[in-house]
């Protein structure tokens, strides 16, 4: 392994080969990607901690766990990071099979350098958005738990489109009240528009 720096975006090797091995981790270190290389599944299961940042590079024959055996298994686990499928010839239609498990690409022995490091990139551009959404929706959701239940009630309506008059109807409030209302909502979830209010209701109704 290159380093203990666990905090950068990581590129973790799992392959048996011990020569591929240290060629890629030779590659990656020539351009400073940060990697962590494994001769098989199982260990990488072991040290994996789920909500470290990167992509994996993973061989699909190994003894024991199989490559796509563990593909299959990073779900459960609940690792998500994008795997890059590394193949030789006879095995492509197992890495097309991977890719319909979710593999992000895959690529066939022997490889070209700059090929792999694009492909790479890619990988850890998505998982790096991946992240930064998943940020976003924890900050939304500890503002939408710092509503009110009328804040709640009133939001669910102002984004159903009904007016401040409509409002204050239904609930028995003045539209006066329902504008204070909407006013510490829009403070709360930090958007200053309708638009922006419903945005972020829909971006939390689809995690539902």
């Amino acid at each position: 392994m290159m380093s203990n720096n666990t905090m950068r975006p990581t590129v973790f090797v799992v392959d048996d080969d011990e020569d591929m091995r240290d060629s890629i981790l030779w590659l990656l270190e020539s351009v400073n990607l940060y990697a962590e290389a494994y001769a098989g599944a199982g260990a990488f299961l072991q040290a994996c901690d789920p909500q470290r940042e990167g992509c994996l590079l993973l061989d699909v024959r190994m003894p024991g766990m199989s490559g796509m055996e563990l593909l299959e298994q990073l779900g459960s686990c609940g690792i998500h990071l994008p795997v890059i499928i590394l193949t030789g010839h006879g095995d492509v239609p197992m890495a097309v099979r991977a890719l319909k498990h979710g593999a992000f690409d895959f690529l066939q022995k022997p490889f070209n350098g700059q090929e792999l490091l694009d492909q790479i990139n890619a990988a850890l551009r998505q998982d790096a958005e991946r992240h930064r959404q998943r940020r976003e929706m924890h900050v939304l959701h500890a503002h939408y738990e710092a509503l009110t239940h009328r804040e709640a009630e009133v939001m669910e309506l102002v984004v159903a489109g009904n007016s401040s008059k409509a409002i204050g109807q239904k609930l028995g409030i003045s539209p006066k009240t329902v504008d204070i209302h909407r006013a510490n909502i829009m403070r709360k979830l930090d958007v200053h528009t309708i638009a922006e209010l419903v945005q972020s209701r829909l971006a939390l109704r689809g995690e539902e």
